[in-house]
């Protein structure tokens, strides 16, 4: 390890160094970041953008005395490094290492877990405001947001909340112009606009230093200026800056690759009291060069070369596909004849592979940016006028527009198709991305048709009779998968439509019944073939559909199989576990009953096989619940 970083083990040590090492620290630091996320994946991209940026927050702020939030956290590897994690972040995101976001369990200077977007301002705001009650002005409170989570509602609301507030907060907002992909929508196009008027900017900064005497406090002759800023910037440069009208103090646009000059303005800022914005320009990749050329593809490359950053892959030729590209190849056939067909997501096109359907069709695929909550009410005003929108939404994500698929779409019954991506676990990212709860909470809303498909065949098929309930103007259809490639090598099958709360019986058997809601289906069936070597001959229903439920179908199960056993990757409290409990007890039938499920408990990071057996998801503990019921 190169000698300056090797100084430096807590922010402390930082503080010690004088400015102009700053830029060799960063230097090393950098690399660093790029030398362990090559050996141990992660969130590359914007990390490497703001490496200045998080040495100069800790030299000047009194961190973690001083609040300081990262939104979203995933751009936080370089504050971990410096905040006494160093040693320990060979370990980011693997099992039982540390988080690959802030986490408030994992140390003191993680102010507030941030693993969704668009939540730093709230959160600061809510610090900021508790100080104040408390008498305490002088503790300064950080949020550094980036473009694309900033234009999230969450944070519009936040950033419209705070200056009545009348508290020592920075919002510094990191502009790279992409969150994962490019960053959408009126914001975006609105930053680009600033960053395009430097003269202005650095005009007024001028005034400022020359009418404070540089002591940068205001006064009475920078209190009228600043009344009077908006009406002379919209007679100059025909509008006005959004941030100064809603009464933040608006800095920038800056460098925010020179570190030097971050810890000047940074220190004046800090002398400064009130609501500041510090508006920073960065580059995501920077220091990588594949980065900073592919800075969709590095957001989160996988394994790569270190120095030439040419990524690793390690897959056999032959492969089944991911569940996301099957979505997006089928959306497309379903495009291709109608052109009623849309697709919707929130900010993430590349990852459910909507841009499969974008590159033929993009005035019918919309990207709404970091609003799941607008997604899932625009997809509902589509389907009123006999459109047809598939709206795809990670599992946790969706969480952010429940109220909405209540109120917007379930209560009306509108006809929209909801693919659940990342569905279960889903490994690295942890408890904040894990798919655990969307079965519990979707489950109780009437009028919405839930299903899982065992494979890749299943998910086509399930799409398929979506896209005709929806041509029928029936209920709001929602199909979840997970993470990851499916089981199939030949999975473009011819898709028909199944007929809804129908599911399908895969082996015939004896005593013990298994019932398997998606994927986790395929790991069951093998398990089951195994034992049979045992003598033990269970039966397996793939239940296909969560709800409506095949009460019939269960009723003669019923009185075929005494014991059974429900598996699910949700939690087991609301799921199909839930589901077959409510349905013995309604019908007094006297089955036992077992499950497999997510336990009652948020579930951390670390790789797939790891946490299966944790949860009990392995094959040899299928088995063993097996055998146990066997026995019974």
């Amino acid at each position: 390890m190169s000698s300056l970083l090797s100084q430096i083990h807590t922010v402390e040590d930082l503080r010690k160094l004088p400015v102009n090492d700053l830029p060799k620290l960063c230097d090393e630091l950098r690399q660093f970041i790029i030398e362990q996320t090559a050996q141990h994946p992660g969130h590359l991209g914007s990390s490497l953008g703001v490496v200045e940026l998080t040495v100069a927050i800790h030299y000047v702020f009194d961190t973690p005395n001083d609040k300081l939030i990262w939104d979203v956290g995933h751009q936080a590897y370089c504050h971990k490094i410096l905040t006494g994690r160093k040693e320990q972040f060979r370990t980011n995101r693997s099992y039982q290492g540390i988080s690959g976001f802030p986490r408030r369990e994992e140390s003191e200077y993680d102010a507030f877990g941030t693993g969704h977007s668009s939540t730093s301002v709230s959160a600061v705001l809510g610090m900021a405001v508790a100080a104040k009650m408390e008498g305490n002005m002088k503790r300064n409170h950080i949020a550094v947001i980036g473009d694309g989570a900033i234009g999230g509602g969450m944070a519009f609301e936040a950033m419209n909340q705070a200056p009545y507030r009348d508290v020592n907060m920075l919002v510094i907002l990191n502009d790279n112009k992409i969150s994962i992909d490019k960053s959408t929508g009126a914001m975006s196009k609105y930053l680009l606009s600033i960053t395009t008027s430097p003269a202005y900017n650095r005009f007024k900064s001028r005034l400022w230093n020359f009418f404070t005497f540089r002591t940068n406090h205001p006064n009475k002759v920078t209190n009228f200026f600043s009344k009077m800023g908006n009406s002379v910037k919209g007679w100059l440069f025909g509008g006005s800056n959004w941030f100064q009208s809603l009464g933040y103090r608006y800095f920038g646009p800056a460098d925010g690759h020179d570190v030097v000059y971050l810890v000047k303005t940074l220190r004046d800022l800090k002398r400064l009291p009130g609501l500041k914005l510090f508006h920073v320009l960065t580059v995501k990749g920077k220091g990588l060069e594949a980065a900073e050329q592919n800075q969709t593809q590095y957001h989160a490359p996988g394994k790569f070369d270190p120095g030439t950053g040419k990524i690793i892959s390690s897959e056999d030729k032959v492969q089944p596909p991911k569940y996301q590209d099957v979505f997006g190849n089928t959306i497309l056939e379903f495009a291709r004849q109608d052109e009623k067909v849309v697709g919707i997501t929130p900010a993430m096109a590349t990852g459910c592979s909507l841009t499969i359907m974008d590159a033929v069709y993009p005035e019918r695929v919309f990207d709404v940016g970091i609003a799941e909550q607008h997604a899932v009410t625009f997809a509902a005003g589509l389907a009123t006028e006999g459109y047809i929108p598939f709206c795809n939404i990670y599992s946790s994500f969706l969480q952010r527009g429940y109220d909405q698929v209540i109120h917007d779409v379930a209560l009306q019954k509108l006809p929209v198709v909801f693919c659940i991506d990342r569905a279960g676990l889903v490994g690295e990212d942890g408890a904040t991305h894990q798919g655990s709860f969307d079965l519990a909470f979707l489950r109780c809303i009437p009028d919405l048709i839930i299903a899982s498909p065992l494979n890749e065949h299943e998910l086509r098929n399930l799409m398929l009779t979506a896209y005709q309930n929806a041509k029928n103007q029936g209920l709001p259809f929602v199909i979840r998968y997970p993470r990851g490639r499916g089981v199939l090598t030949d999975w473009h099958n011819d898709p028909k439509a199944l007929p809804i709360g129908k599911g399908q019986m895969l082996r015939e058997g004896e005593k013990v019944l298994l019932l398997t809601l998606g994927p986790l289906g395929n790991a069951v069936a093998k398990v089951l073939s195994q034992l049979e070597a045992e003598g033990i001959r269970a039966a397996h229903y793939d239940v296909r559909f969560l709800k409506p439920m095949d009460e019939e179908m269960l009723e003669k199960f019923a009185n075929r199989y005494s014991v059974w056993i429900t598996v699910e990757d949700g939690t087991e409290k609301g799921g199909l576990f839930s589901e077959i409990s409510e349905f013995l007890e309604k019908h007094v039938f006297s089955n036992r009953l077992l499950h497999i499920a997510l336990p009652d408990r948020f579930i951390s990071h670390g790789d797939i096989p790891h946490l299966y057996k944790e949860v009990g998801f392995d094959e040899e503990a299928i088995a063993g619940k097996v055998r146990e019921a066997w026995k019974m």
